[in-house]
């Protein structure tokens, strides 16, 4: 059985479709801010995150025509930042550290076993999350953030699986040291 699902602003997108600029106005209000967050974990800055929102929303209502409504307005939007969010950091030269011939196995397991048990503060990690370099933390925030998972990451940052897999291993690694060097311990 197929579930249907509905998105609770379709007539917003019907109407932005039309041309109405109260609708587009709506749309911006009610996804702006996710939007926004979403560029600015990318991005790890204010103003370029600001750039990219306006950017994507300018893109989005040019092609609105195009969207299909077979997915949430708030879906598509969200692949439009992170599409526009990853070309940018790409413009800014960002370094992902290929490993296509390397084997997972071989790397040295030196993670702790008890990651996944760290609690901490959610604004304690975000701050450690913002002192990252920016590939490891582009596949930290889709895989972690956002939800994809490392095929999908290969796939938008036009990376190897291995490389995603080997970037986020890395990553979280990398945020241990930081938040061990900020004084915060995991058991």
């Amino acid at each position: 059985m197929e579930a249907i699902y509905v998105d609770q602003h379709f007539d917003l997108v019907v109407d932005c479709k039309k041309g109405s600029r109260k609708a587009q106005y709506d749309l911006y209000k009610l996804y702006s801010k996710a939007m926004f967050n979403i560029a600015l974990r990318i991005l790890n800055n204010a103003d370029e995150a600001a750039d990219v929102l306006q950017e994507a929303f300018i893109d989005a209502f040019r092609r609105v025509a195009d969207f299909r409504q077979e997915t949430t307005f708030g879906l598509w939007m969200k692949q439009i930042v992170i599409n526009k969010s990853i070309s940018h950091l790409r413009k800014r030269k960002m370094d992902l550290v290929s490993i296509d011939d390397a084997h997972l196995e071989d790397l040295p397991d030196t993670e702790p076993d008890d990651f996944e048990e760290l609690e901490l503060k959610v604004q304690q990690v975000k701050a450690a999350i913002q002192h990252l370099p920016d590939g490891y933390r582009v596949v930290l925030s889709l895989y972690l953030l956002e939800g994809y998972d490392h095929e999908e990451i290969a796939h938008i940052l036009k990376i190897s699986e291995n490389t995603s897999r080997t970037q986020f291993m890395r990553a979280r690694r990398k945020l241990v040291e930081i938040l061990k060097h900020q004084g915060i311990h995991y058991n």
